[in-house]
């Protein structure tokens, strides 16, 4: 599961998030936690209503490739009055790194080992650069997990521990992102809304592949099934969809 690699993966490299994976049994696990404190969970459902384990009381999302994990959250909601949204995904990863992890699925798809150049982009209006935390505010009014100040904070860490790339304006001001977050997923991606359908994003996304693969590090994302834009960057840019389900629960407090 590429979430648990990612984490495991800036686990291993320093740990910027202080996180800790719990599993519900060793080795044949079958639930993952990631949280910061240590524990001993006994079963899925015990494991994910431990209020030590997940507070409930906040805005949470859980990710899974189990859809059999549905009626165990769903009842676990309705125990602890949440409201939940379920939306099923794809679950990208990047050529090279289905090279290096799964390379059973060259056998299986059509795969192409390097990503597409994208279209060029005017580089007299825009010059490629990092985000800065001072970019934080408007990533998180334009992500749709964004809006609140919880969310603002989540991105300023990012920004500060991970790589992330950016095109700038003529006034130097934020065109076009990316981010990666603490699974190691490439996330909060986004243009302005006067710059789209300039082929700007999957810029960004190339070169904030090539550059992570350049670094070691494993390179993954996904996007709601209803989400055509991000599917169609992510067939010109040859990411291989995984052959498993991929469920988002998006848990708010009633």
């Amino acid at each position: 599961m590429k979430e648990v690699y990612g984490t495991v993966f800036h686990m291993n490299q320093g740990n910027p998030f202080k996180l800790k994976a719990l599993v519900d049994s060793w080795p044949g696990f079958n639930t993952v936690v990631v949280c910061p404190q240590e524990q001993d969970p006994q079963s899925c459902q015990e494991f994910l209503g431990r209020s030590d384990v997940i507070n409930w009381k906040q805005h949470l999302q859980i990710q899974s490739a189990q859809s059999s994990l549905d009626e165990v959250i769903q009842s676990l909601a309705a125990a602890k009055l949440v409201k939940v949204k379920k939306t099923q995904c794809i679950l990208y990863m990047m050529p090279k790194t289905v090279k290096k992890l799964v390379p059973f699925l060259l056998d299986t798809q059509n795969f192409r080992p390097e990503a597409e150049t994208p279209q060029v982009i005017n580089q007299e209006m825009f010059k490629l650069s990092s985000l800065d935390v001072t970019h934080a505010a408007l990533v998180n009014k334009f992500w749709h997990f964004g809006g609140n100040e919880r969310s603002q904070r989540f991105i300023e860490r990012c920004i500060r521990t991970f790589p992330s790339f950016c095109l700038l304006g003529p006034e130097k001001t934020l065109v076009s992102w990316a981010l990666m977050d603490h699974t190691g997923e490439l996330r909060m991606g986004g243009t302005m809304p006067e710059f789209r359908g300039q082929g700007l994003v999957s810029y960004i996304l190339y070169i904030q592949t090539q550059t992570l693969e350049k670094l070691g590090f494993p390179v993954y994302n996904h996007t709601d099934k209803a989400n055509k834009t991000i599917q169609k960057i992510s067939h010109r840019l040859h990411h291989v969809a995984m052959p498993c389900d991929w469920n988002q629960w998006n848990c708010v407090p009633l």
